[in-house]
């Protein structure tokens, strides 16, 4: 149909369905009474000037997402990096390092500060840049808005005011919240997609007040002056509250004229609006929140350790400066060469308080060793790498879209390794906004030969699992058919490979794909359904579905096809699939639809026209539609399509003929993962359909606030004694290996809640699709079982209703005695608003816990957001929200970690998330792979980090309290400066970068391996406490282990003993030694990276020895030729290196070996298994031990397999007991005897 022509052709509002959204000005309701706090806002249309003071001086329409400004970003970014601990303390040090007392150079406190919080704030601007590009590429976007001249040019989103009119063409996104004015239709009616704020594809039908219906062009608004009264900016997405003064009357204005932010025109040559909210103050933005501040939980934990050292800092240096206080006093006399007859403030033993008190400050500064400076740098160098192989792991890039993962912020990469729960969003992240026509049930009779997706995958799943059970389950041969059932109890395995091979010829078969249409089944195809045995049913089946809906054809020019514009995409799909029946729906007027109908394969064609007397619209709470025509013989049928519960109640005694089977097949395409609807009709005479109507008409113009009640219960009255003709079953298209990803991820032991803006039966049925709900698993829906009339004093009521529901479902779920007995919580918008408030949302949180699977349905974006709010905090576990959309902006933001989807709905979530993928199916990889390794290489180089810097700061104490707590250290000062910026960082960045327990393939094969992150059991305080202790004993034998060694001895041949700079030197090297060879013990997987950094390191220390020494005294000072002239030279040196190390690691060699050999992690026995090859030699013992490697679940396939063969076992062994019995009671009969 020809977009120009539409606005002289087509009342829309003459259908009931239409006709329900004309504003209720024109039926005489009175305007809203706009006053008190909240409705103060005022708008004056196509007068923007007048909204330049206050009170009326509103928010520009400049919208910002990042964390920063100009202003802000170095006091906010300072007061982040000294809000961690570490950072803090060395800040402190750096300043007292500056004074005399400081036993050290000033620059080697200062340099490294600047360096590690300098590195960290770049990396911090660099990601607040791409922020404010994104934010800077959405302002400049153009739209037209009307200049003084009157003429309409474009201008940039962030200039337009409030009061602007703005005109908006097809495919634009609306740049403000906007009062429909006028649209290209003459009934002022326009198609919106919301996809963008909440997530459903079907098209929005919004209608202008008729009033202004005239301001159709752009000449029309010269004198167009009216005000708007209404509510404040809010974060409500679906209500609208406010007044159009205009012409001296006053409308009143409701959502269904209320154009928001980010929704896009569609199937509308283009509206007329004016601005009523801008930027913050739209709906859209009401419903984001700032972006977060996040960090993970091991970070969290660190700053407790960094704690528990400072604590550790403090207590030692009490103890040295109450020893220096102590030898000052008693000892200070004796030691003539500190010219005790002319004492200085510091050792003067008549105040040895003052002495102790000083003394504490350089203890301080001498033991902040303890404290590793370098460790946040390392981690952020660690973490940025990490990030970079996340985004060039080619196994999440997807080759369709060209689109590869992105860690949009690399502070969690940990904290994906330790994921609890997933809250995913439905539309455009589980599935691809597409319904396919995959079968249908007519007259009795299936079909449709082509599986589903889900039947595909389960059926391959079983076929391994049953091959796996087939020995336990019947030794009996007739029974093995039954062991091998796919999806159906008598289907054998032979036919699923069959059916495989079918399927997949068919992908590759020739003939065009047809978007909306997958049926095949030659029965029904060219005309053949004539020859079928009930073609007078299949007929009317066929114009059920061309006839029964609210859609618009559009005539595609290039194949000369009609394609649909439809309220849902199950509408769509119902068209198309009767269009290749052979029943093209091709044209609406205002009374009438138009059909071409072939009967045979010659391409012949009929036009009927049927007129529509009446259209009796679907909602979620009717769940049926109904439309009732004339047909070109003056017959008059109610034609109806719903959910099949709610047709079967109302069919007739002699409707029921097909009832049986049908009811079979639809619990055979529910099973298999699709959306049915039972189709029926009734004829009616004219006399029962005239008085039908005058009821209709005189409820329909009624006015009140029981128009509705009144429409629905006459509604009710004709969709009685109805003729059942079948069912339909249609895909909702999942994306690419959702199933076998929520598969894995249910097997790694995680919970998947899906929160969708979706009505309740679409989200029943996509969780039937992915396995999120199974046959058998018992539903619990919470609901206000209040009608949409109730008033507020009725909200005690409402909440103590879903308060006992939530009560009685908790009792129910906690007396379950079956141990696979699983439960699926569904509740709606409605109720979550209840049941999220205080007095009650610990309450339902406690009953969604319980539940394997959890589905929110009809969310607000600001809803997303308090759930997933509430499982944090509720919880304390990792949290984890994806999505595609704006509307999953809130919950990105507001999870522990958010993960965006690359989709079909704008780089919103994309720009809210801290990671980036293209589908939802690399979240797999995301999580079991790049998660597991990120978790353990951080944890294990956290602890490693405390152990090398427990190791080495607490010799220089035992070195000082040996020296009569002097405050000397033993090391040289370069020596201090390059133990953690050089000599051991590279080697604990190889840690953290290129570790790998086990490898990707095993990662995914054994996905139990997860909860090693899930269960934090590489860096639980048991854990940390034992790597603290190792490095308390590495520090005690390296200390007294080197002075036992050189004290008492002679250090080279010549006789000489060493000198502090020698023990020093030793001493040094001993450590150099000992953490590099620990770390080597640490790593499970060796490559030569890994090689040239540890032991690089190593060599490092000695080539810094040696030009060190080479230089001139006057700076090398006491270390001049040391290497070549003191330490080489002297055997000791050597010996003592050997034996220090060998005795620093032995307890931690011990201790894994034994490990290794009596109490084995998982990841301890796969690496055993691959090293001796016994994955290939046995591939059975590998089979079983990835099957034991599967968290128990019960949502997945892997659950629904399950339950299959916990059923097939059961029928087996009851038709075995029955044979038994019948056996038993043949023997005993007298006929045998």
């Amino acid at each position: 149909m020809a977009r120009g022509r539409r606005r002289s052709k087509l009342r829309l509002s003459h259908l009931y369905t239409f006709g329900c959204l004309r504003p209720s000005a024109v039926e005489g309701e009175e305007p809203h009474p706009i006053h008190g706090p909240g409705f103060s806002r005022i708008v004056h249309c196509n007068q923007p000037h007048m909204h330049k003071k206050k009170p009326l001086r509103y928010r520009s329409n400049y919208v910002s997402t990042t964390r920063y400004n100009l202003i802000t970003f170095f006091p906010k970014c300072l007061y982040e990096q000294f809000h961690r601990a570490a950072n803090f303390y060395f800040l402190v040090a750096a300043i007292l390092s500056v004074f005399p007392l400081s036993p050290f150079n000033k620059w080697s406190m200062i340099a490294p500060l600047v360096f590690v919080v300098g590195l960290s704030m770049l990396k911090e601007a660099l990601e607040d840049w791409r922020r404010f590009m994104q934010d800077v590429k959405i302002n400049a976007r153009k739209a037209y808005v009307r200049k003084g001249d009157g003429v309409f040019r474009r201008r940039t989103w962030k200039k337009i005011k409030v009061g602007d009119i703005v005109k908006v063409k097809k495919d634009d996104f609306f740049p403000a919240d906007l009062l429909l004015l006028s649209s290209s239709y003459e009934d002022g009616i326009c198609y919106v997609e919301t996809m963008n704020l909440d997530g459903e594809t079907n098209l929005k039908v919004k209608r202008s007040l008729e009033v202004t219906l005239p301001t159709d062009d752009d000449e029309s608004f010269e004198n167009f002056r009216a005000t708007i009264r209404c509510e404040d900016p809010n974060p409500s997405l679906y209500t609208f509250v406010g007044n159009l003064e205009y012409e001296r009357q006053i409308f009143p204005l409701d959502p269904s004229q209320i154009l928001l932010r980010d929704s896009k025109l569609r199937n509308t040559a283009y509206v007329y609006g004016v601005v009523v909210f801008t930027g913050h103050d739209t709906k859209v933005m009401q419903n984001s929140t700032s972006s977060p501040s996040k960090r993970s939980r091991i970070e969290r934990t660190m700053d407790y350790i960094i704690y528990t050292l400072l604590v550790l800092l403090i207590l030692i240096s009490c103890v040295s400066s109450t020893g220096f206080a102590w030898e000052t006093k008693f000892h200070m006399s004796n030691w003539w060469y500190l010219r005790p007859d002319e004492p200085e403030n510091l050792t003067n033993p008549s105040n040895p308080i003052y002495a102790g008190v000083v003394h504490l400050i350089t203890a301080l500064l001498l033991y902040g060793y303890l404290i590793p400076i370098s460790l946040y740098v390392s981690i952020e160098v660690v973490k940025v790498l990490q990030a970079t192989f996340i985004n060039q792991d080619l196994h999440m890039y997807d080759h369709e879209s060209g689109v590869p993962a992105q860690a949009r912020t690399s502070n969690l990469n940990e904290e994906l390794g330790q994921v609890h729960t997933i809250l995913s969003d439905k539309t455009g992240t589980l599935t691809c906004n597409q319904m396919d026509f995959l079968k249908c049930s007519i007259a009795g009779t299936s079909y449709g030969v082509r599986s589903s997706e889900v039947e595909l995958a389960a059926a391959k799943q079983m076929a391994f699992d049953v091959e796996e059970h087939g020995g336990e389950m019947s030794t009996t041969p007739r029974a093995q058919p039954k062991a091998y059932g796919s999806w159906d109890n008598n289907r054998s395995r032979q036919e699923i490979e069959l059916e495989s091979c079918v399927n997949h010829e068919g992908e590759n078969n020739p003939r065009t794909p047809i978007k909306g249409f997958s049926f095949e089944d030659i029965r029904l195809m060219n005309g053949n359904w004539l020859s079928e045995p009930h073609a007078n049913d299949i007929l009317m089946f066929f114009r059920i579905l061309s006839i029964c809906h609210t859609a618009i054809p559009e005539l595609n020019e290039t194949t000369g096809k009609y394609t649909y514009e439809a309220e849902s995409p199950d509408e769509a799909a119902f068209l198309v699939a009767a269009r290749e029946f052979g029943f093209e729906f091709f044209k609406r007027t205002q009374s009438s639809v138009f059909v071409h109908e072939r009967y045979s394969s010659s391409g012949r064609t009929i036009e009927r026209e049927y007129k529509v007397l009446n259209l009796l619209d679907f909602t979620s709470k009717r769940k049926r539609m109904s439309v009732v025509v004339r047909d070109e013989e003056g017959q008059i049928l109610l034609l109806c399509k719903g959910a099949d519960s709610i047709i079967f109640e109302r069919l007739a005694k002699n409707g029921r003929t097909y009832l049986t089977p049908t009811t079979r097949h639809l619990n055979e395409y529910g099973e298999a993962g699709l959306r049915t609807l039972a189709l029926a009709y009734r004829k009616l005479d004219e006399d029962e359909y005239s008085a039908w109507n005058a009821e209709f008409l005189k409820a329909k113009t009624s006015i009140g606030s029981d128009r509705d009640a009144l429409l629905e219960r006459v509604s009710d009255i004709i969709e009685r004694d109805l003729i059942l003709v079948g069912a339909t079953a249609v895909e909702d298209k999942l994306q690419k290996g959702v199933p076998q990803c929520i598969d894995k991820l249910a097997q790694a032991g995680l919970k998947l809640w899906v929160l969708t803006g979706d009505k309740m039966e679409t989200a029943i049925n996509i969780g039937f699709a992915c396995s999120l709900l199974r046959q058998g698993m018992k539903q619990i829906c919470i609901t206000t079982m209040i009608s949409d009339g109730g008033s507020q004093d009725s909200n005690g009521g409402i909440k103590e209703n879903i308060l006992n529901q939530i009560t009685n479902a908790l009792q129910m779920v906690k007396l379950e005695k079956d141990p696979h007995a699983a439960f699926a919580l569904i509740i709606d918008g409605k109720t979550l608003t209840y049941a999220l408030e205080d007095d009650m949302k610990y309450q339902f949180l406690a009953l969604a816990v319980d539940c394997a699977s959890v589905i929110c349905c009809r969310v607000s974006p600001k809803q997303k957001a308090l759930v997933t709010r509430l499982v944090k905090e509720g919880t304390r576990k990792t949290t984890l929200a994806i999505g595609d959309g704006a509307n999953d902006v809130g919950m990105i933001q507001e999870a522990d970690i958010g993960v965006g989807i690359s989709g079909v709905e704008g780089m919103q979530a994309v720009m809210a998330s801290d990671f980036a993928i293209a589908q939802f199916r690399f979240l797999e990889r995301l999580l079991v792979v790049h998660g597991h390794w990120c978790y353990k290489r951080i944890a294990q180089m956290i602890c490693y980090f405390f152990y090398k810097n427990i190791a080495f700061g607490l010799t220089l104490f035992y070195f000082e309290a040996f020296t009569g707590f002097s405050g000397q250290s033993v090391y040289n000062d370069y020596y201090l400066l390059l133990f953690n910026v050089v000599l051991t960082s590279l080697p604990v960045i190889a840690l953290g970068v290129f570790e790998q327990d086990v490898s990707s393939e095993i990662c995914l094969q054994f996905p139990a391996l997860y909860q090693q992150g899930s269960k934090n059991l590489f860096f639980d305080w048991y854990r940390i406490l034992g790597w603290m202790g190792n490095g308390v004993y590495s520090s005690l034998v390296i200390f007294f282990l080197n002075i036992g060694i050189i004290y008492e001895q002679a250090f080279r041949t010549g006789g000489q003993t060493a000198d502090m700079d020698a023990v020093g030197s030793t001493m040094f090297t001993c450590i150099i030694w000992a953490v590099n060879v620990q770390i080597a013990l640490t790593m499970s997987h060796f490559a030569w990276i890994q090689h040239v950094l540890i032991w690089g390191s190593i060599g490092l220390w000695y080539l810094f020895l040696a030009l060190y020494g080479m230089m001139p005294p006057s700076l090398s000072g006491n270390i001049y030729r040391i290497l070549d002239e003191v330490l080489a030279p002297a055997p000791i040196y050597w010996a003592a290196t050997l034996l220090v190390t060998v005795a620093t690691v032995l307890p931690y060699f011990t201790h894994i070996s034994f490990q290794r050999s009596l109490n084995p992690l998982d990841h301890h026995i796969i690496q055993e298994i691959k090293y001796y090859k016994r994955d290939v030699e046995d591939t059975i013992m590998w089979t079983r031990e990835r099957t034991k490697a599967r968290e128990r679940t019960k949502i997945g396939f892997t659950a629904r397999v399950d339950a299959k063969i916990r059923h097939l076992k059961s029928k087996l062994n009851k038709k075995q007991s029955n044979m038994s019995q019948f056996s038993t009671q043949d023997t005993m009969s007298p006929r045998s005897l």
